[in-house]
C-alpha cells in the first residue's frame, strides 16, 4: 500500500503534542513504522475525539512513542484501543496481550485461520472485551461484500477474481476470502472459486462474478492508493469501542 505522506518531523510534533490530560479516545497502533500504520497515525490526528496513545514496531522510537514490546506500550500508556497492521504471528500475539488487558484490537491483518480466529473469539468473550478484524477498511470494499451477500440467492454460478501488489503474502486475500463466505451466507454455497492475481503496479481489486442464463453480473471495488483505507480505520475504531465480542468485518 502506498505511503501516506506523512512527515517523521510533523509525525514527532504531533506525538509530543499528546498528553494525557486530553479526553479522547486514546489508540495505539501496533506495526507503527509501516505503511498502514502512518496512515492510522495520519487519520487518528484528524480526529478531535481520539488521541494517539504510542505505537509499537520492531525499532523502539521514544521521541515518537514508539515501542517494541507490546506489553509495555500497553501497560503504560493505556490505550483503549489498539490498530494493529503487524504480520503473523506477531498480529495474533498482539491481539492477545490486547484483550487480556481489557484493551480492544482492531485487526489490519488477513494472516489468521479459523482457529486462530475461535481462540480470540473465547478470550473476548471470557474478558468481555470487543475486537474486530477487519479484511478491508475501504468503504466501496465493505459495500462490494453485502452486495455480493444479496445477489447469491439469485444467481447459481460465481466465481471471485482478487489482485493485489505483487509483495502481498497471502492467498487468497483476507477480501476474498471474506467475501466467499458472505456469499456462503447469502446464497448457500459451500464453495466460490477464487482467484488470485498478485503483480506490480497493483494495490487492491477484487471482481465478483455472477452468472445465470444470457446474464453476467459483476460487482467490482478498486483502491488506488492508501487513502481510501482512512475512514474505515476511523470507523473501526469507534465501533469497536461499543463491542463485547469478535466480529469480522465492518458493518454499515
Amino acid at each position: 500500500m502506498g505511503e501516506c505522506g506523512v512527515s517523521r518531523e510533523a509525525s514527532i510534533k504531533v506525538a509530543q503534542a499528546s498528553r494525557p490530560e486530553e479526553h479522547g479516545v486514546k489508540v495505539a497502533i501496533g506495526g507503527a513504522q509501516g505503511r498502514m500504520g502512518r496512515l492510522a497515525f495520519a487519520a487518528i490526528q484528524e480526529e478531535p475525539d481520539l488521541e494517539f496513545a504510542g505505537g509499537f514496531a520492531r525499532t523502539a522510537d521514544q521521541s515518537m512513542g514508539i515501542y517494541d514490546n507490546v506489553e509495555q506500550l500497553l501497560d503504560e500508556r493505556k490505550p483503549a484501543v489498539i490498530v494493529d497492521f503487524t504480520p503473523r504471528p506477531t498480529t495474533q500475539g498482539v491481539a492477545r496481550a490486547a484483550v487480556e488487558r481489557g484493551v480492544s484490537p482492531v485487526v489490519g491483518s488477513s494472516e489468521w485461520n479459523a482457529a486462530e480466529r475461535a481462540e480470540l473469539e473465547r478470550l473476548c468473550d471470557q474478558h468481555k472485551t470487543g475486537a474486530l478484524i477487519v479484511p478491508n477498511f475501504a468503504m466501496g470494499a465493505i459495500l462490494m461484500m453485502s452486495f455480493a451477500e444479496q445477489a447469491a440467492k439469485f444467481f447459481p454460478s460465481v466465481e471471485i477474481v482478487e489482485m493485489h501488489r505483487a509483495d502481498k503474502r497471502d492467498k487468497p486475500s483476507g477480501t476474498a476470502s471474506a467475501t466467499a463466505e458472505r456469499i456462503h451466507v447469502g446464497g448457500g454455497r459451500a464453495d466460490v472459486p477464487i482467484h488470485s492475481i498478485r503483480m506490480k503496479g497493483l494495490l487492491s481489486h477484487q471482481e465478483v462474478l455472477f452468472s445465470n442464463d444470457g446474464e453476467l453480473l459483476t460487482i467490482r471495488h478498486d483502491s488506488f492508493s492508501s487513502e481510501s483505507f482512512a475512514p474505515g480505520i476511523i470507523a473501526a475504531i469507534r465501533m469497536v469501542k461499543d463491542l463485547k465480542s469478535l466480529q469480522v468485518g465492518l458493518k454499515l
